[in-house]
């Protein structure tokens, strides 16, 4: 006679496992010869701990990932706090939060005060200096005209377009006109232009002055004969130059195009002939420290001039190239503004002097919005910069 547990083990038909939903383990039944015995419910509890592993991986990687773009673009001062969630040495990064962006905001906040307390203290012909609730609310005001603007240009070719299907219809395709939109340049039209101003005239003095810059480098005598010339125009001011560009631009283009007017061609040639010298200077300084082995070697395997100085003089020169196209960013955007008020070309130059003429109760408040626009805009086209330089060059660090 069998005994129940040898009948249990004998008589056993099948150990199944019921899964519940997304397969996840609720209960193991049992069937034997006369009987059902379901044990109580369980749950995969390795298996919850894996996926939760597997997702707090995912973050950690995506937060390294974060913070290695935000040193990428000049942003490293938000890379401690990214550490710090990721639990890396908390004291040392509540450190560096401390420094990198606690300091910082202190300072600003420190700024605002002073300002906002001392600014009425100050009477002008155009009344007192506005403190930063007046100018915040002329910020808001100008956004408001541009969404005007806006609005009116939309509403212009709604009825042009209106109007020419009339005519169509009509059979007097001969009285379809395109006109283009003739309204007073908004605040933020006139910032696309001072950007495409800054950035034309910016490559142009790229084009000039980096090639010139690599046969100073590599010529000592070609090095020579450019070295009173750099000395002698790099401490110009624009608004010297303004007044020459502005005859021979006007003396040799003749017939403007509607795409680049006059006064766009002065300001931008003005920023170039600006901005050139530190892009100039510094290339040739790159060029001229290049190991002398590296140019030994490409004797010895008696390269070509042209594989010389692509594959090379620019690579091994693009960390003080960069640093000359930054400088000449900067000093170009500087240049710029005093460009565009002479020049009257639209862009923030012709807004700020057109505030200050104007004389009304709001002028010296947005001529303060110009004034910190200008500086926003000269911190973003520096972290350009940097990227790019950060992009394609390396150091002993990278």
């Amino acid at each position: 006679m069998n005994s129940p547990i040898s009948n249990l083990a004998v008589a056993t038909d099948e150990i199944r496992q019921d899964d519940g939903p997304n397969g996840a383990v609720i209960a193991e039944t049992t069937e034997t010869e006369g009987a059902t015995v379901t044990t109580m419910p369980i749950t995969s509890k390795s298996s919850a701990y894996s996926g939760l592993k597997n997702v707090g991986a995912i973050i950690l990687m995506v937060l390294g990932k974060l913070a290695a773009f935000l040193a990428l673009i000049g942003f490293s001062f938000i890379t401690p706090v990214i550490k710090l969630i990721k639990g890396e040495d908390p004291k040392t990064q509540l450190l560096e939060i401390w420094r990198g962006l606690g300091v910082p905001l202190l300072a600003i906040g420190a700024f605002v005060l002073l300002w906002s307390a001392g600014a009425s203290q100050v009477k002008t012909s155009l009344g007192v200096i506005p403190g930063p609730t007046a100018v915040l609310e002329q910020f808001g005001a100008l956004v408001d005209d541009h969404n005007r603007m806006r609005d009116k240009e939309a509403a212009f070719f709604e009825r042009q377009d209106a109007r020419n299907a009339k005519f169509i219809e009509q059979g007097k395709p001969e009285r379809v006109k395109e006109r283009s939109f003739t309204g007073k340049p908004t605040y933020f039209d006139q910032i696309w232009t001072s950007l495409q101003t800054v950035f034309f005239g910016f490559l142009i003095a790229t084009l000039i002055a980096v090639p010139l810059g690599i046969f100073s480098g590599l010529s000592p005598t070609f090095n020579a004969a450019m070295s009173p010339l750099i000395q002698i125009f790099k401490p110009v001011s624009p608004l010297a130059w303004l007044p020459i560009v502005t005859m021979v631009v006007s003396g040799v283009y003749l017939t403007p195009a509607e795409w680049m007017p006059k006064s766009f061609l002065i300001s931008a040639v003005t920023v170039t002939l600006c901005s050139l010298w530190p892009t100039l200077i510094n290339t040739a300084l790159g060029v001229a420290s290049i190991d002398k082995d590296l140019m030994n070697v490409a004797k010895v395997l008696q390269l070509k001039q042209r594989d010389t100085i692509f594959k090379l003089v620019i690579p091994s020169s693009l960390p003080l190239i960069f640093t000359g196209l930054r400088l000449s960013l900067g000093v170009g955007w500087m240049v710029l503004i005093a460009a565009e008020m002479l020049a009257q070309n639209p862009g923030l130059g012709k807004f700020v002097w057109d505030e200050f003429q104007n004389g009304s109760s709001v002028s010296l408040a947005r001529i303060i919005v110009a004034v910190l626009t200008i500086g926003v805009i000269g911190f973003g086209l520096d972290r350009i910069m940097y990227t790019l330089q950060t992009a394609f060059t390396f150091t002993d660090k990278r």
